[in-house]
């Protein structure tokens, strides 16, 4: 398999090895991954279809909590795996290759302060155009795993009080709602993503508690052709 090792976006020094073939790591990751509030007082942090580990390793830069990845795909796993290396974290972040719906083997209940996840958008049953190769198809559509799945999943893995982190397409987010409250996890925070100004968000970031109060805060939309940095871009108050 043939890859090559790009700049983090601006997180220097870190690289990161990705392949043409398959999906890089994009924005979405980027604002995940930067929508994490204060992550430097969490203790243990999940990542949830981590794909090449690009969210765990801006995340790194931000903590020294220990931070621990799931990644089902063989090609995309070895990726990280060598990403992590380059980087010298192995000390801070655990890969582990698994369908995310067998990490309770790994790990037990109720264990993680965080839990981060950029999911498949697309639900098989809504579009005909999934995609022909098998690794993209899995990464873009919900083949393996839903979103109730990954709620569900999330729920069960996160302690009390603990937040789970999503980035997803702003259509699902009614879904996304009505699955958090079922399993106990509260939306408290939603933040809209457009391209340009005055555009309709297609993009959303979700900030939900476990055991949380009902309330929710909506913080006015996110322009990114306005932006010059995505670094320390929320949680100004």
């Amino acid at each position: 398999m043939s890859s090559e090792l790009n700049d983090l976006y601006d997180y220097v020094p870190l690289k990161i090895y990705q392949n043409d073939n398959y999906f890089k790591f994009s924005l979405d990751s980027v604002l995940l991954a930067e929508y994490v509030k204060n992550p430097n007082q969490k203790k243990h942090i999940l990542e949830l279809c981590a794909g090449n580990c690009a969210v765990s390793m801006i995340l790194s830069t931000k903590t020294n909590s220990k931070i621990t990845a799931v990644e089902v795909q063989d090609e995309i796993y070895s990726l990280g795996c060598k990403s992590i290396e380059y980087n010298k974290l192995e000390n801070q972040i655990v890969y582990v290759k698994s369908d995310i719906k067998d990490i309770k083997n790994y790990f037990p209940g109720n264990n993680f302060d965080v839990i981060v996840c950029n999911p498949p958008y697309f639900a098989t049953k809504s579009t005909n155009l999934v995609n022909d190769d098998k690794v993209k198809a899995i990464a873009r559509h919900e083949v393996l795993i839903n979103l109730e799945d990954i709620i569900q999943l999330s729920s069960s893995m996160l302690g009390i009080d603990g937040e789970l982190y999503l980035v997803h397409r702003s259509e699902r987010l009614d879904e996304i709602i009505y699955y958090c409250r079922k399993y106990n996890i509260n939306v408290k925070n939603i933040q809209f993503i457009t391209t340009k100004k005055d555009d309709i968000p297609k993009l959303v970031l979700i900030r939900a508690v476990k055991n949380s109060r009902n309330g929710v805060k909506i913080a006015p939309a996110l322009c990114i052709s306005e932006l010059k940095t995505f670094k320390n871009i929320f949680w100004k108050e």
